[in-house]
C-alpha cells in the first residue's frame, strides 16, 4: 500500500504550493508499523463532513490518497472540518515524516 499525503492552505499557503506531497510505502515499514497504518486508514474511509465557508478562512486542507491493489482512495478534510479518525490517521503520518 502506497499513501501520499499532500497539506495545502494555511496562512502559508504559497509556500505550501511549493512543498511536495510526502510518501510512504508500507513495503518500507516494519510489519506492526504497517498493520498499524492499515487500520487508521479503513477507520478513516470517507465519511462525509462538510466545510462551512468564512469558518476557518485560513485553514490547512490535507489530502492522503491510498493506493492499495490498484485500487486509489482519496481522503479529504480539513482544519475547518475533520473526523477523529482522520486527525488519527493525519497525526500517525505527520509523525512518522517528522521521524525521517
Amino acid at each position: 500500500m502506497k499513501v501520499t499525503l499532500t497539506e495545502r492552505g494555511g496562512l502559508a499557503a504559497t509556500i505550501n504550493l511549493a512543498v511536495p506531497p510526502e510518501v510512504l510505502d508500507t513495503d518500507d515499514l516494519p510489519d506492526d508499523a504497517a498493520a498499524e497504518l492499515a487500520r487508521l486508514v479503513a477507520a478513516a474511509t470517507p465519511t462525509p463532513t462538510v466545510d462551512q465557508p468564512g469558518r476557518a478562512r485560513d485553514a490547512m486542507s490535507y489530502t492522503i490518497t491510498v493506493d492499495d491493489g490498484g485500487r486509489s482512495t482519496v481522503l479529504k478534510q480539513s482544519d475547518a472540518a475533520m473526523s477523529p479518525a482522520f486527525a488519527a490517521l493525519l497525526a500517525w503520518l505527520r509523525n512518522h515524516f517528522a521521524q525521517q
